[in-house]
């Protein structure tokens, strides 16, 4: 997760060829020596155009003996340019970082957190939408899922089961949970589901009184 969304802000062109640097994700690993760039994010040259690009192949073939080239580089926050060794023209093009994308992940990831605070105080104040907030996103930490599913057995509320049902769970062993959680509320409340058109029905009925069927 990038931290700073301000970093978007910046326009860097290439003194190259004058082309916007596109926002990439930074590698982990410095290829030099082995230590981090110190930032998420690299603004890099993808002008294939871009003469620095275009004569580097004979430069480094002449000086290394190797197939590559170089792309202009600037870190965030500076004005300093630098080569990024590139081994194919495609190199870093899939690494470039949707802006808006970006901003949609962080604003989950705001929720994500205010809806874990709130479980410390969601069942005395009888909340769940914290709770079925973590539960249906896919994205949200485990640790804190699991926490809110055993706030949503603590709550004993029938209204969340229809969406929990409803929800396409990616993790099998989760799900598997999220089941057990969902046969304890139904049991505490003498409740089951129909197993013809799954609506909750007394727990001793012999006939459902949704779809009629008997059970």
């Amino acid at each position: 997760m990038i931290q700073d969304i301000k970093v978007f802000d910046e326009e860097k062109i290439c003194p190259h060829c004058s082309h916007k640097l596109s926002c990439c994700e930074a590698p982990p690993f410095h290829i030099g020596d082995g230590l981090g760039w110190g930032s998420d994010v690299l603004f890099i040259c993808l002008n294939d155009a871009c003469p620095l690009f275009l004569n580097g192949w004979d430069r480094i073939e002449e000086q290394y003996g190797h197939h590559a080239s170089y792309r202009y580089m600037e870190l965030p926050g500076s004005k300093e340019g630098n080569l990024m060794m590139v081994a194919n023209r495609d190199a870093f093009k899939a690494c470039v970082i949707d802006k808006e994308v970006l901003l949609g992940q962080n604003e989950r990831y705001q929720q994500e957190k205010l809806a874990v605070e709130a479980l410390k105080t969601c069942v005395e104040e009888g909340n769940r939408e914290p709770v079925m907030l973590l539960l249906l996103d896919e994205a949200a930490d485990l640790i804190a899922r699991d926490q809110a599913l055993s706030c949503f057995v603590r709550l004993n509320d029938l209204q969340g089961i229809d969406a929990l049902r409803n929800h396409r769970f990616r993790d099998p062993a989760f799900e598997h949970r999220v089941n057990l959680a969902i046969a304890q509320v139904l049991k505490v409340n003498f409740q089951k589901e129909c197993p013809h058109c799954f609506e909750l029905i007394k727990a001793q009925a012999k006939k459902c009184m949704h779809c009629k069927e008997t059970l």
